[in-house]
């Protein structure tokens, strides 16, 4: 499930045994050093409201309630009558359709379904320390791999372990809905109050779209003129997609400066990187720890993955090409693009830099006659001229290169 970033709160259709309900879920903060989660309501039981508009009567005649105190509640209440809302992405979770999604295959859909359902069962018995739902979670370490995504049931071992899973939501499944159901209390609300505020709701939200729709539209008749990257999210908050094309393959990944210092989407010495675009999108819908989350602008960039709306576009100068510069090397000074180089050359040194290992260092010292050439090639003054053979060189930098792809999540 998306953790929209530390300190977030997420609107949810949730579908149990009686209907479809919705709630306000804040999956994580921190206050007086102390983790917290929370789902909106008063008291022991879990109260779900049969509309958004009920949701939104509750907001305005409740003041005191179990989300009064998150430190993101003032700023949440601020953003109009369609912050009640599910988002696209994120915010239905299916309870009763788990056993249907586990009989299906793992696609990223399912999987990511699936993942959601589990994550807000787990937290909604946490939160109302259900001993049922606990239990269940606690016994079955199967369970806990969902949360790695498609990719982790994509071979022939991975499609036995999704079969494990659907065998036990097969056995156990229906009393974890069963101890939900009985913790539900509904909010209750006459009719024509739930009506006029849902129609408020309503008309937020189309409202909202239009506006969307209205800068979208003023977006792309600037875009002659303005760079559209910059207005993007990305060129906002200050974080970029980047694009690395090496050993005949291409990732993804993001990356943004912290006083100069370079910051990956990875965690202790990891880059998380993916095969598509897309594929990186889902994985920020269902991951929260790793470092670019602790940024101030992180939760804006969230904020799009949980309404669907995110593109990873990539700006042509973090688009990095070590395609053949091995074997450029290798031909000889001509044969190499020195633009190409200085760049694939910046990311190597801005993953040395964020790991905070001497890994390039420690190759260009073993391997001298490589940094006289990388000094030469981009530029450096002096009196080192490249002669042939150039296999140190070429040798070198392809050492460069596996560093550099071990440090891959995926590759």
């Amino acid at each position: 499930m998306a953790h929209n970033g530390p300190d977030h709160i997420i609107p949810l259709q949730v579908s149990l045994t009686a209907g479809d309900f919705y709630t306000l879920w804040a999956p994580s903060w921190k206050s007086r050093g102390e983790e917290w989660q929370a789902f909106l309501g008063k008291g022991d039981a879990l109260t779900m409201f049969t509309s958004p508009g009920a949701v939104l009567h509750f907001l305005e005649t409740e003041p005191h309630h179990d989300l009064a105190d998150h430190p993101r509640w003032e700023a949440f209440q601020a953003t109009g009558d369609q912050r009640v809302n599910p988002g696209t992405i994120g915010g239905n979770i299916d309870l009763i359709g788990v056993p249907a999604l586990l009989a299906d295959r793992p696609s990223h859909e399912n999987v990511s379904a699936v993942a959601r359902a589990f994550q807000v069962a787990r937290s909604i018995g946490d939160v109302l320390a259900l001993t049922t739902v606990q239990s269940f979670f606690a016994s079955y370490s199967v369970l806990n791999n969902v949360e790695r995504g498609a990719d982790h049931y994509a071979d022939e071992g991975g499609a036995a372990e999704w079969s494990s899973v659907g065998r036990v939501i097969l056995s156990n499944w229906d009393s974890v809905v069963d101890a939900i159901d009985e913790a539900v209390e509904i909010y209750p609300i006459d009719s024509d109050t739930e009506s006029a505020a849902q129609q408020r709701v309503e008309t937020a939200q189309k409202a909202a779209d239009e506006a969307r729709e209205q800068l979208e539209a003023q977006r792309k008749a600037a875009a002659g003129s303005v760079d559209p990257y910059d207005a993007s999210i990305w060129g906002q908050a200050g974080i970029d997609p980047v694009k690395i094309s090496i050993d005949g393959k291409i990732l993804y990944t993001l990356r943004t400066y912290v006083s100069g210092q370079p910051v990956f989407l990875g965690h202790f010495g990891e880059i998380y990187t993916f095969n598509s675009r897309k594929a990186m999108v889902r994985w920020l819908a269902e991951h929260s720890e790793h470092d670019l989350a602790k940024l101030a602008t992180w939760p804006d960039v969230m904020m799009q993955v949980n309404n669907g709306t995110l593109e990873a576009m990539v700006h042509p100068d973090n688009a990095y090409s070590f395609q053949g510069l091995t074997q450029d090397i290798a031909a000889g000074p001509d044969s190499v693009d020195t633009t190409q180089m200085r760049q694939a050359y910046e990311l190597l040194a801005d993953a040395a830099d964020w790991a905070r290992d001497d890994g390039v260092n420690s190759v260009l010292v073993a391997n001298p006659e490589l940094q006289q050439y990388i000094s030469y090639m981009l530029g450096a003054a002096g009196g080192y001229r490249p002669s042939a053979p150039y296999t140190k060189e070429a040798d070198g930098w392809h050492l460069l290169e596996e560093n550099l792809t071990k440090r891959f999540s995926k590759f």
